[in-house]
């Protein structure tokens, strides 16, 4: 019975050697950067980060206006309205850097959301491409990741476009 099993571990690398490995490669940043949807998503994401500007621009403008009359009138004014002035001017300072912090988180999660159904949608293309064409692996050739790829590597970037529909 130990000979049975020793003679199947020996047999069994020579069995799962002989399959074909069909490995592939795509360039998921070439085709996401001819993707119709991303200049949709492009435009929406700089609508968004404008309208974020314009209201940074407001609170820094006002910003700018009490801190100006502050140093203009301080010299006149009691201490303790001298007090009051200057935690409203850190207060606005404050404001500000809560909005710029919370601005950039939303636009971060707006950026997720919207680049997501891209994502979704090219993945699925590679899916649909490596089970019609049989590949074991798909991998994108990012020069990190890779260390060589050949000249007979297979580039499956084209069967993904077609599949998406892009030229």
């Amino acid at each position: 019975m130990k000979k049975l099993i020793a003679l199947l571990f020996v047999l069994i690398p020579f069995g799962i050697g002989a399959q074909e490995i069909k490995i592939a490669i795509v360039n998921q940043a070439e085709i996401f950067n001819v993707m119709p949807d991303v200049s949709t998503v492009e435009n929406q994401l700089a609508a968004l980060h404008e309208q974020y500007q314009k209201e940074l621009k407001i609170m820094n403008d006002e910003y700018t206006k009490k801190f100006s009359d502050y140093m203009a009138q301080q010299d006149s004014l009691t201490e303790n309205i001298k007090l009051r002035r200057q935690q409203d001017i850190e207060d606005l300072r404050t404001r500000i850097e809560n909005y710029m912090t919370s601005a950039q988180q939303d636009m971060e999660k707006k950026q997720m959301e919207l680049y997501a159904p891209i994502q979704e949608k090219i993945q699925n293309a590679i899916k649909a491409v490596g089970e019609e064409k049989g590949y074991t692996y798909i991998i994108n050739p990012h020069p990190q990741m890779i260390l060589y790829v050949g000249n007979s590597a297979i580039d499956a970037t084209p069967f993904v476009k077609t599949k998406l529909g892009l030229k």
